[in-house]
């Protein structure tokens, strides 16, 4: 039977190899013996349909449509989704390609979603194109750190696959 003191420990030490340290987003909850981490993140309304979602990382800006009363000053839902993609598997690419020592002149992804036609709408497919730009590209190690992020560490892209087909392609602009 663990204690609370060996259970702190474990806690410290899973801290420690996730690198989180002092204020962090993240928070532990028990429920039975698991320990559960969860993010928290506030959205305050701003008038007519502009919100403000504020984490400990930062603040964005949400806002509709100018046919349904939004101001165009921030983000759409749907569009903050793809960007949570795009920049969760590009900064798993950037940072495998550094460790590997196969470092790009420039690195772009684009997504293309469809989005359902009835309600609620959803992005049922997905196509992520990652853009390489330079020259002797490392070609296995780039295909390497893609499929890593697609297959393997990439959250945002496994939350997608729960709801939408997803495919990738990779594309050399030679320069």
């Amino acid at each position: 039977m663990l204690n609370i003191y060996k259970i702190n420990g474990l806690i410290t030490n899973l801290c420690k190899k996730l690198h989180l340290k002092g204020k962090n987003s993240f928070k532990f909850a028990f429920f039975n013996t698991e320990i559960i981490m969860t993010n928290k993140i506030e959205v305050s309304w701003k008038g007519q349909m502009l919100f403000e979602s504020v984490a400990p990382e930062g603040s964005v800006l949400i806002d509709a449509d100018e046919a349904v009363g939004g101001q165009g000053k921030g983000l759409r839902p749907k569009a903050l989704m793809l960007t949570s993609l795009a920049g969760c598997t590009s900064m798993d690419v950037v940072s495998l390609l550094k460790k590997m020592r196969a470092e790009v002149a420039d690195f772009k992804v684009e997504v293309i979603a469809n989005l359902t036609d009835e309600h609620p709408k959803f992005y049922d497919k997905v196509h992520v194109v990652y853009y390489f730009y330079g020259s002797d590209f490392k070609k296995d190690k780039i295909e390497k750190s893609v499929k890593l992020s697609v297959e393997r560490y990439c959250g945002v892209m496994e939350m997608f696959r729960k709801f939408s087909e997803v495919t990738t392609e990779i594309k050399y602009i030679e320069q």
